[in-house]
């Protein structure tokens, strides 16, 4: 039986996208069966007379779409049975790998002893509420107040009425989905945004629409042209350089995503994990639209990992679906950890830790400036994180494969891709996730790969 084969007569620009929707079709068709394997991208590339990195960008999209796997070594394969996305940082630290895949702050000894202070503290001062009581009622009215002081530091004035605890920012994010966005719903986002949200949607329920973005974030023009043609029911936003791309949207981009949900009705998911920690930012698109923006923080990136706690913030018309849903999916958050978190922000603790987490951050950006040199990336100075943007004749995965095989994991941009519009290959790259020295030599591997000529590894077989 012959393999079937792209048609060149039928290939469009973007051409690599053109070719990855042949090759979707044939596999929805049939003419492609699960588990074949597609030719090499330089023998692919020779028979359409293209370019080895459009076949190799083609074969990226198909694996976004979950159509294809790569197994370096092996090749590439169709895939036409469902698979769990793969999260874009390694599961688990193995061997001397330079972990610089996962987003983390920077940590030293100094937090172990702090939590481990908390909890002697917390062995002699446990309210009996905390330890004994099912009713989050009886749990969290002063942990509330204490919230009220914490997100006047995010630039937020909310009631005590109006804050949940949550168990971080993945938590409030969830049930803040669920609040507003039934299944069937569209929820609209930035076209390179938060990676859990294509799992959360497929097990919600809801429909993802990725929307165009620039240096300022989400565009407010994509943002109400899709109201006017698709049912949105709310946007998800991350406008303060937890983004992918590590962009602070200013003031009046803000209000002018603001003024669109407020002219479509539709409600905003605010994910502001690193709060104050962004010195100098605007303020929240809460402030600008609190009547329907539903507002997420936690401590987890900016005090310490351990500390999982957050906030959500909900307007008076979504607080009841806000209780409901949280007490379904997760009934409340956890007592001890709140207690800590609650200490910690009345007693100035965290927010010392934040200060100390910005200082830290900022040196490990002037690393990255002296061994990224002559190199062109977006960053924060508060940020947790570096985006880069490949060149042209680089192809993502195997680049990504090429860093980790010199021992040096890095976060495929892939992974943040929510829209289908023609892709830029990029990497993003973790700053506090290790030490200075890992982060020193982790960032002159991709230095290396970077300045160096493209070619694929020979494996040995």
């Amino acid at each position: 039986m012959t393999l079937w084969r792209p048609d060149p007569a039928l290939i469009r620009r973007p051409a690599y996208q053109s070719l990855a929707d042949q090759f979707a079709r044939a596999i929805h068709d049939g003419r492609l069966a699960n588990g074949a394997r597609l030719p090499t991208h330089r023998r692919l590339a020779d028979e359409l007379k293209l370019s080895v990195q459009t076949v190799s960008r083609a074969y990226e999209e198909l694996i976004r779409r979950g159509l294809v796997s790569g197994e370096i070594g092996r090749g590439s394969f169709v895939q036409t049975q469902r698979r769990e996305p793969e999260p874009p940082y390694l599961p688990e630290r193995l061997g001397e790998v330079i972990d610089l895949s996962i987003l983390k702050p920077v940590c030293e000894p100094m937090h172990l002893e702090r939590l481990k202070q908390a909890l002697g503290w917390l062995a002699e001062n446990l309210p009996s509420s905390s330890a004994l009581s099912f009713r989050p009622n009886m749990v969290f009215p002063r942990h509330r107040a204490v919230a009220v002081e914490w997100l006047r530091h995010c630039g937020l004035d909310v009631s005590a009425q109006n804050v949940s605890l949550t168990n971080g920012a993945t938590a409030g994010m969830t049930v803040a989905l669920m609040s507003v966005a039934p299944p069937g719903s569209t929820v609209a986002t930035e076209a390179i945004g938060h990676h859990t949200l294509i799992p959360l949607a497929r097990y919600l329920g809801f429909n993802l629409e990725g929307l165009p973005i620039d240096d300022n974030g989400l565009i407010p023009e994509a943002l109400d042209e899709a109201c006017r043609l698709s049912d949105i029911r709310a946007v998800f936003v991350q406008p303060s350089v937890i983004n992918p791309t590590a962009t602070l949207m200013d003031a009046a981009r803000r209000e002018q995503i603001a003024a669109v949900a407020r002219r479509h009705d539709i409600a905003i998911i605010e994910n502001d994990v690193l709060g104050p920690l962004v010195e100098g930012r605007p303020p929240p698109v809460a402030a600008f639209a609190p009547e329907r923006t539903l507002y997420v923080t936690s401590f987890t990136k900016i005090v310490v990992p351990g500390l999982r706690i957050g906030y959500l913030a909900a307007p008076d018309r979504y607080a009841a679906a806000v209780a409901n849903r949280h007490l379904v999916s997760n009934w409340m958050a956890t007592p001890l950890v709140a207690e800590i978190a609650t200490k910690w922000v009345a007693d100035g603790t965290a927010m010392g830790l934040v200060r100390w987490q910005r200082s830290a951050l900022r040196r490990r950006q002037e690393i990255a400036a002296q061994v990224l040199a002559g190199v062109d990336y977006r960053v924060h100075r508060d940020g947790l994180h570096l985006w880069l943007q490949l060149p042209g004749d680089r192809a993502e995965e195997s680049f990504v494969s090429q860093a980790r095989l010199q021992g040096v994991a890095i976060a495929p941009g892939t992974s943040f891709r929510i829209s289908a519009a023609p892709w830029q290959p990029a990497v993003r790259i973790s700053l506090g996730s290790t030490t200075e020295g890992e982060l020193r030599a982790g960032l002159s591997v991709v230095t290396k790969l970077l300045l160096g000529d493209p070619e694929h590894l020979l494996l040995a077989i």
